[in-house]
């Protein structure tokens, strides 16, 4: 069984795309993607339908082939080879089990076809069984397993097979929320354990932020971000991620409708600062950042959700509608009364590029790096 070392160096990208471009007769699915993604990571594609996650991992796997650019696996160029050559393996969305198999010989199907002797295929079988919790259902066919039994016979056929890589396509989305949840956990110690370099697509930001090492934000065929979860949430990269990352997502406001309530005077938009801005530019706060205070921006309110624990007050600013997260037990709130909040609270953002803005206040995270898209 391998064990946490994997055959790449940690010191290099596991993965390398260069200029990467995929394009059909009438879309251009991906635009020249440049990506590392690092040996023994939990690296995670994330971002709506359509925007070329799938396609990417496709790619990765020797599904389809780039139009332009190039695929390194270990420092090795694999651009034109197949999927049996790149050392990888993978588990689909819609696991892909032979129905007239048992599980134990959907587990053991690929190690068939490479003609492993029937010994190493048993030593190894009783070690994934074991590992996944499937020792006593190795004689059931799937349509005789729940959906998250059928899951796990397909990551131990994936792991079963010793790749040091594996990609995963949103191999949770059939699954109900509990088990999701408990599945989550599940793959996240599973990678660990092994040391696993795992791509892993979803559209789904809970699973990105609770399971990736890394996040790779993707939207319209290009890369928007690249960094920690804690790094995409607190210092996002573009006004896309602001508004994709976080539930409820970040308050996106233009200056003007803060103009009339003395910009100036608000946390983080000291005359210097509102100086170097476009009028049009735009100003993010989280919800959870925003709190009543005697002064500040000066808001209506308009609705709350209860949610348990706290709620979700919607309020008006001028033209512009925000969401601010206060404790359930906080008092009831006036007709009218003012927000405020930490002055590295507020993002900036240019309204036609909707990158962010160099005057932002809040720093950098500190941690393994962040690439931004420049354009």
């Amino acid at each position: 069984m391998m064990t946490a070392d994997t055959p790449f160096s940690r010191s290099a990208p596991a993965i390398d795309c260069a200029a990467l471009t995929r394009r059909f007769a009438t879309a251009t699915a991906l635009d020249q993607v440049d990506v590392a993604l690092p040996a023994g990571q939990f690296s995670v594609l994330l971002g709506p339908s359509g925007c070329g996650k799938s396609t990417l991992l496709r790619l990765i796997a020797g599904l389809d082939w780039p139009t332009e650019g190039r695929i390194r696996i270990g420092g090795r160029d694999v651009s034109g080879l197949p999927p049996v050559d790149r050392d990888l393996s993978m588990v689909f969305q819609s696991y892909a089990l032979f129905p007239h198999l048992d599980v134990a010989q959907n587990i053991l199907f690929g190690l068939s076809v490479r003609r492993v002797s029937k010994a190493d295929q048993a030593s190894r079988l009783d070690r994934v069984a074991r590992m996944m919790g499937l020792e006593s259902l190795l004689k059931r066919k799937p349509n005789e397993l729940s959906g998250g039994q059928q899951q796990r016979v397909a990551l131990a056929r994936a792991v079963i097979s010793e790749r040091p890589i594996c990609l995963m396509d949103e191999p949770l989305s059939n699954l109900d929320a509990k088990l999701r949840a408990e599945m989550r956990v599940e793959l996240r110690e599973i990678q660990q354990r092994l040391g696993l370099t795992v791509v892993y697509v979803t559209h789904d930001q809970v699973e990105a932020m609770t399971m990736a090492d890394r996040i790779v934000v993707m939207n319209a065929g290009r890369i928007e971000q690249v960094g920690t979860p804690r790094e995409i949430y607190a210092t996002p990269a573009s006004a896309f991620v602001a508004r994709f990352i976080g539930t409820p997502p970040m308050n996106l406001v233009p200056l003007s409708d803060l103009s009339a309530a003395g910009a100036a005077t608000l946390p983080g938009l000291g005359p210097r600062v509102v100086s170097g801005l476009a009028p049009d530019a735009l100003a993010g706060l989280r919800p959870e950042d925003m709190t009543v205070g005697a002064n500040g921006l000066p808001v209506r309110f308009v609705s709350e959700e209860y949610l348990g624990a706290d709620r979700l007050v919607t309020v008006r600013a001028g033209a512009s509608t925000l969401i601010l997260r206060l404790a359930a037990a906080a008092d009831a709130l006036p007709e009218s009364f003012h927000l405020t909040w930490p002055a590295g609270a507020l993002h900036l953002f240019d309204a036609a590029s909707g990158r962010r803005h160099s005057g932002s206040t809040p720093e950098p995270v500190q941690g393994e790096g962040s690439y931004v898209a420049t354009s």
